[in-house]
């Protein structure tokens, strides 16, 4: 069976889309001295367990020259928590859908202005800028500097290798040291922002974010630059390699794609079964605080697991037929947004942008599919799965 990473050329570390499976759940990784966790009722262990398996990656890892306050996916109970409740009023069922008819009109502009009627890079033309758009505007920020937030997250995720604790090369280092600068970058961004919103207060998040309090202390900068970060790159980066990962599964599987064409109920189903087969972030770090039994595997304190979602996503304890794109599958509990106290806060807006958007698209272009003489270009690194580029035809010719 040719698989969209044999036809696209993936990631070779991306073993889980050519249809191969580890022999254990869980496994040491001596040259990245690191844990893999595959398997599916591990992961969700681990994800549920956060007394156990800490998100504070940060204590295990080299030292890096940057402040991990208000680092929303670093935090464990009860900080996380009440971190977290300060935002959560602006992902509420209600809220998101009330957002549905300005992504409906964002899509419908940003495609207006795609200047080739022959031709759309779904990236650069709507993946990528919609969310961006969206998640700006709720943060407060100017949606048209997307340039300089494309620009810089592009710049953090560019490491072709898998990260290790015990070969620390200096291609390793050099690599951590660009996405620390482009961190900086965003981050300094923020803070010009957030300082604004000090003395000009508004009705947006990052002003929620200034004026908040915990246990009665107002979040400091580092903690309200972090925070913002996190919601800005995280808001959209999702979504555009959702969006883009749910055309090439349908492009990837014809039947499939008239189906969905046909019955647009069952759009919904079609992004679920993209986020199982095609996960967009593929790996979760946590830290064991203590020993512990995983997977006929025992693993000492204070070591870092990486939790591989996307292979567990193809663990056949869990899911028939793993290998499968079948968005007709119930249930279908993958693990795409992650799960337990970190799933991901914008999976509702994620799941509503992605459906008004591949609605949109399949009404615009009735003969959308991939350019076999213009491939997909790929975010380069191993622990996330999404398209950098992707042209499209969109004439029937």
């Amino acid at each position: 069976m040719t698989t969209i990473a044999d036809t696209w050329g993936l990631h070779e570390g991306h073993f889980w889309l050519r249809g191969r499976h580890p022999d254990q759940p869980v496994s040491f990784d001596a040259a990245t001295g690191m844990w893999n966790v595959f398997g599916y009722p591990e992961a969700l262990r681990i994800l549920g367990d956060p007394k156990t398996f800490s998100s504070d990656t940060a204590r295990v890892l080299p030292s890096l020259e940057m402040s991990s306050e208000g680092m929303l996916t670093q935090m464990d109970p009860p900080t996380h928590g009440k971190l977290r409740k300060l935002v959560s009023h602006a992902f509420t069922p209600k809220v998101v859908a009330d957002l549905e008819p300005r992504i409906a009109e964002l899509t419908r502009e940003l495609l207006d202005e795609v200047a080739d009627p022959d031709r759309l890079e779904l990236v650069t033309d709507l993946a990528y800028p919609l969310p961006v758009i969206v998640i700006a505007e709720l943060l407060g920020v100017p949606g048209s500097d997307r340039h300089l937030f494309k620009q810089w997250v592009d710049r953090m995720f560019e490491n072709t290798q898998q990260f290790s604790l015990v070969n620390q090369s200096e291609e390793q280092e050099r690599s951590m040291a660009v996405a620390m600068e482009q961190f900086k970058h965003l981050a300094d961004y923020i803070g010009e922002h957030a300082n604004d919103r000090r003395r000009h207060p508004r009705a947006d998040l990052l002003t929620k974010l200034v004026e908040a309090e915990v246990d009665g202390e107002r979040l400091t900068q580092a903690e309200v630059v972090n925070f913002a970060n996190i919601l800005l790159v995280a808001g959209h980066i999702t979504t555009t390699m959702l969006l883009g990962n749910t055309v090439l599964c349908l492009d990837a599987h014809p039947g499939q794609l008239a189906r969905t064409r046909e019955d647009r109920s069952t759009i919904p189903a079609v992004i679920e079964e993209s986020l199982r087969f095609f996960s967009p972030f593929a790996t979760l770090g946590r830290v064991t605080n203590t020993d512990v039994e995983l997977g006929g595997q025992h693993v000492p304190a204070d070591r870092l697991l990486m939790v591989w979602v996307a292979a567990a996503n193809r663990d056949p304890r869990e899911f028939a037929d793993p290998d499968v794109f079948d968005p007709s599958r119930v249930p279908n509990p993958h693990l795409g947004f992650g799960r337990g106290i970190h799933f991901c806060i914008g999976a509702p807006l994620a799941r509503l942008e992605g459906k008004v958007a591949l609605n949109i698209l399949l009404d615009r272009f009735p003969h959308l599919r991939t350019d076999p003489d213009d491939p997909p270009r790929f975010i380069p690194s191993p622990s996330m799965t999404g398209v950098q580029r992707l042209p499209l035809l969109t004439s029937g010719s």
